[in-house]
C-alpha cells in the first residue's frame, strides 16, 4: 500500500470518525431537547385536562364506572387522544367527542405500578401503525388511585422528522467523506510528487550506474528537500569512494597483467638456459668419479630450477587468465560438437603424470550434441578438473563420462575420482582464488587458482557446476553446458 493511499485513508478515517461523533452528538441533543419539550407539553396538557374534569363515579351491578364531563371546545390540539382506564373493574371509558380514531390504548404494568406510587408515567407505543407518546396520569380519590388518565400525543410526524434528519446527516457525512477523500487523494499526490521525482532519479542512477547524476529539486526546504539534499550528499561520497576503488582495482588488474607478461620473459629464458645446460651435460664424455658426482649435483640443481620455473610459468599463466577475466575479456565462441572435443581431452589425459587409473566412461549421452563455446577454453576447463582429480587421487580411478539433464536442455560432463575427497563445509569455498582444502595443504602442489579459472570459463559458457564429495571416498564434478542443437544422423 502506497504512502499516498495510506495518508488518504487515514485522513478520511479521521474525518469520518469526527463527523460520526458530531452527527451522533447533534442528533442526540436535538432528539433529547425536542422530545423533552414534547413530553413537557403532553404532561402539561394532561394535568390541565385532569384539573378541569369532574369525574362522576357511580356503582352499578356491573362495577365501578367513571364518566367524564369535558367540553370539546376546551381542547386546542387535534393530536391529543384521551382515555380513562378503571383500575378496579378494568372498564375503559372514552369520551367520544375527544377521540378522533378508534384507537384503544392498553395499560402496561409499569403504568399501573406508577399509578399506585401516585406518579405519572411516560411510554411510547404503536397502535395500528400510529406512533404515540402516552402519558399515564393517575386519577386519585381519597382512597388512592382508582383510574388512569391516558393522554396520547401522535408523534408520527416527529419521528418522520428525525428519521429524515438521521438519513440527511448520514448522506451529508458520506458525501463529505467521499469529497474529502477525493480532494485528499489529489492533494497527497501533489505533496508527494517530489518523492516520486526522487525515486525516478534514484532508479535512473541505479540502472545507469552513473553516480555523477544528482536529484534535482526546486521545492521548499522541507522534509523532502532535506531528504533530497542528504541523498545527493551520499551520492557524492559514494562517487568519490567508487572512483577511488575503481582506480585501485584497475591498477591491481594492470599490475597483475603487466607482472604476468613481464614474468613470462625471464621464466622462458631460465627454462631455455636450463634445457641448454642439460643438453651440454648430456654431450660430455665419461667424467671421473668426482666429476660425475658434481655433474649429478648440477643436473639435480637444474632439474629443481626447471621444475620451479615450470610451476611459476603455470602460476603466471593462471594469473594472466584471471586478469583477463577481471578485465571483462569476452571469449570468441562458436558452435562446435562436444563429443570429439571430450574424446581428444580424454586421449591427452593418458599422458598426464598420475598414480591413479584413467578411464573414459560412456559418452553416448553427448552424441550429436552441439554447444556454443570456445574449444581452447573448454579443453583447459576439462584439463583443470582432470589434473585436480589426479592430484588428489593417490590411488584408485579417475573417470570421465556424460550425463543428460531431465529436460534434455543441458549436457553434463562428469569427472569423478576415488581420492581423498573433501568436507562438505569446504565446497562453497573451493572456487575462491588461492583457496586450498586443509587436508591437501603441504601434500600436493598447486596455486589454488585452477578452480577459479574453471568457474570463470563455466560462467562465460552460461553453464553451471555441480559438486558431490565425501571425505576419504572421492569427489564428483558435473559440468553442465546448455545444448544449442543436436546433429541428425
Amino acid at each position: 500500500m502506497s504512502i499516498r493511499l495510506r495518508l488518504t485513508l487515514w485522513y478520511s478515517g479521521v474525518l469520518l470518525l469526527t463527523l460520526l461523533i458530531l452527527g451522533i452528538g447533534l442528533y442526540s441533543s436535538l432528539h433529547y431537547v425536542y422530545f423533552g419539550d414534547v413530553r413537557r407539553g403532553v404532561k402539561a396538557q394532561a394535568e390541565d385536562i385532569y384539573s378541569r374534569i369532574k369525574p362522576d363515579i357511580y356503582v352499578s351491578s356491573r362495577g365501578l364506572y367513571i364518566n367524564l364531563q369535558l367540553d370539546e371546545s376546551d381542547l386546542r390540539n387535534n393530536n391529543i387522544l384521551l382515555q380513562f382506564n378503571d383500575l378496579e373493574s378494568k372498564n375503559v371509558t372514552r369520551n367520544p367527542p375527544l377521540v378522533k380514531t378508534d384507537i384503544q390504548f392498553t395499560v402496561s404494568q409499569e403504568a399501573i405500578q406508577a399509578a399506585h406510587e401516585r406518579r405519572g408515567y411516560f411510554e411510547q407505543a404503536r397502535y395500528r401503525g400510529v406512533d404515540l407518546l402516552i402519558y399515564n396520569h393517575p386519577v386519585l380519590l381519597e382512597g388512592g388511585p382508582v383510574a388512569i388518565l391516558q393522554v396520547g400525543h401522535v408523534i408520527v410526524n416527529d419521528l418522520r422528522l428525525f428519521s429524515t434528519l438521521r438519513y440527511t446527516l448520514i448522506f451529508i457525512g458520506l458525501i463529505t467523506v467521499a469529497l474529502a477523500g477525493t480532494i485528499g487523494w489529489f492533494l497527497s499526490r501533489k505533496a508527494l510528487k517530489p518523492i516520486d521525482s526522487v525515486i525516478a532519479a534514484a532508479d535512473q542512477i541505479q540502472i545507469g550506474e552513473d553516480l555523477s547524476k544528482r536529484i534535482s529539486y526546486d521545492g521548499p526546504n522541507d522534509e523532502i528537500g532535506r531528504l533530497t539534499e542528504t541523498i545527493n550528499g551520499m551520492l557524492g561520497r559514494l562517487q568519490v569512494a567508487y572512483t577511488e576503488l575503481d582506480e585501485a582495482y584497475r591498477a591491481q588488474r594492470r599490475f597483475v597483467s603487466d607482472a604476468s607478461h613481464e614474468l613470462r620473459t625471464p621464466l622462458t629464458t631460465i627454462r631455455g638456459n636450463v634445457d641448454l645446460l642439460e643438453k651440454v651435460w648430456a654431450q660430455l664424455g665419461q667424467p671421473s668419479m668426482d666429476d660425475e658426482r658434481n655433474v649429478q649435483l648440477s643436473l639435480e640443481a637444474m632439474r629443481d630450477i626447471a621444475d620451479e620455473a615450470s610451476r611459476m610459468s603455470r602460476l603466471v599463466n593462471n594469473l594472466l587468465s584471471l586478469a583477463r577475466a577481471d578485465a571483462g575479456y569476452v571469449m570468441e565462441k562458436k558452435e562446435l560438437a562436444l563429443q570429439p572435443l571430450v574424446e581428444e581431452v580424454s586421449r591427452k589425459a593418458n599422458l598426464f603424470p598420475r598414480q591413479a587409473q584413467w578411464r573414459m566412461g560412456d559418452l553416448s549421452a553427448m552424441d550429436g550434441v552441439i554447444v556454443r563455446g570456445n574449444a581452447d577454453y573448454l579443453q583447459q576447463l576439462l584439463f583443470i578438473f582432470i589434473e585436480n582429480a589426479f592430484k588428489y587421487t593417490p590411488e584408485g580411478v579417475v573417470t570421465i563420462d556424460a550425463v543428460a539433464s531431465e529436460d534434455a536442455g543441458q549436457i553434463g560432463i562428469r569427472i569423478s575420482d576415488t581420492g581423498i575427497g573433501m568436507d562438505k563445509d569446504e565446497v562453497p569455498y573451493i572456487f575462491e582464488r588461492f583457496y586450498r582444502a586443509d587436508v591437501s595443504r603441504g601434500k600436493t602442489q598447486g596455486t589454488g587458482l585452477g578452480l577459479s579459472i574453471a568457474k570463470w570459463i563455466i560462467d562465460e559458457h552460461e553453464g553451471s557446476i555441480e559438486v558431490t564429495t565425501r571425505k576419504e571416498e572421492g569427489t564428483q564434478f558435473v559440468i553442465w553446458l546448455p545444448i544449442v542443437s543436436r546433429e541428425q544422423d
